[in-house]
């Protein structure tokens, strides 16, 4: 089979990856063999690529957005089909035994297994994937538009639900890439009487925003109309942190909602900026939970995402672009027809 892999960490600027062909998968008696129609690209992708996040194993096919049909399943599987369409997120895998996985909480499990990075990914045309983290997709969604839904869709609605926002809040939202412009539709959705300001650098993504029913939207050092109550930075930047607790209102959240920040975080006046109540919280990958209920959330809404389409030969280009902020929405890669 045909498959995209990073063979060493290196800037994306030296197109690190490289197009291989590699041995079909076999699943074992839990899994399902999933032929990838679509895998999206994300910034965590550009994480691995470049050393910030490091794989468990080189090489390494990335890709954790992934939309496919099931080719072939292992003896004891139940719960798909040959022919089912199905979605796999960035959790590959949990242990179930732990206190985090017995509170629900397998996000945080230290023996869980990440997809596209501790287990090869969907920059290739075929995956498996244990039958109990896959899942069945609405059908109102192309494959295309399904494949953000999985990762920056279930994240963006995990920081949703951690912010507690109450209807009738104002929301901030920093940076506003394929996660922040799934996650807007989710509170105009939920919260129909709160405003939401998107600070942003990029100004096609303050049109976009606009379009997506954004009430004001600015750069991340614009003074927005009023404080925010609650703010969700989707940024690789430490400096979004500071700017984000320096609109934010009293007993107000801010909640993070990446997994590294690119440059440090700088140093801020706890008086100006943290005192009088406010929080920070950090947002740690997804659980199966997140998935079930999002995914069926976002059928109803409906959610519609903004996909811009690629062949997977373009992988290192379109992750440069993305790099770049030139990516309006959100990037996918086609695996197979």
């Amino acid at each position: 089979m045909k498959a995209v892999v990073l063979q060493n960490i290196s800037p994306i600027e030296n197109k690190p990856l490289v197009m291989i062909d590699l041995p079909m998968p076999v699943p074992d008696d839990k899994q399902i063999l999933v032929k990838v129609s679509v895998c999206g690209a994300c910034h965590t992708d550009l994480d691995l690529i470049e050393g910030r996040l490091m794989p468990t194993k080189l090489p390494v096919v990335l890709g954790h957005q992934i939309v496919g049909t099931v080719a072939d399943r292992g003896k004891t599987v139940t719960k798909f089909n040959k022919g089912d369409r199905v979605g796999i997120t960035w959790l590959y895998s949990a242990c179930g035994k732990c206190n985090f996985c017995r509170a629900g909480a397998e996000n945080l499990c230290d023996s869980a297994k990440w997809t596209g990075k501790d287990a090869d990914g969907g920059y290739a045309e075929y995956m498996v994937v244990s039958e109990d983290f896959a899942y069945s997709l609405p059908g109102r969604f192309s494959d295309s538009q399904a494949a953000p839904l999985l990762c920056a869709g279930v994240i963006g609605y995990r920081a949703v639900r951690l912010a507690e926002i109450t209807d009738g809040q104002i929301i901030g939202l920093f940076g506003f890439g394929a996660s922040a412009h799934i996650v807007i539709q989710i509170i105009k959705y939920k919260f129909p009487r709160s405003s939401v300001f998107v600070f942003t650098r990029s100004a096609e993504h303050r049109r976009l925003a606009k379009t997506l029913g954004a009430d004001w939207a600015g750069s991340a050092t614009d003074t927005p109309p009023c404080k925010i109550n609650k703010a969700i930075d989707f940024t690789p930047v430490g400096r979004t942190i500071p700017d984000a607790l320096a609109v934010l209102d009293k007993g107000g959240r801010l909640v993070i909602n990446a997994i590294r920040k690119e440059t440090p975080v700088p140093q801020f006046d706890y008086a100006k900026h943290l005192w009088l109540e406010r929080e920070i919280k950090s947002v740690a990958n997804v659980t199966r939970a997140d998935a079930e209920q999002f995914l069926p959330l976002a059928a109803q809404i409906p959610i519609v995402p903004q996909v811009q389409q690629f062949e997977l030969d373009r992988a290192n280009e379109v992750l440069i672009s993305l790099k770049q902020a030139k990516i309006r929405a959100a990037a996918v890669l086609r695996i197979c027809d």
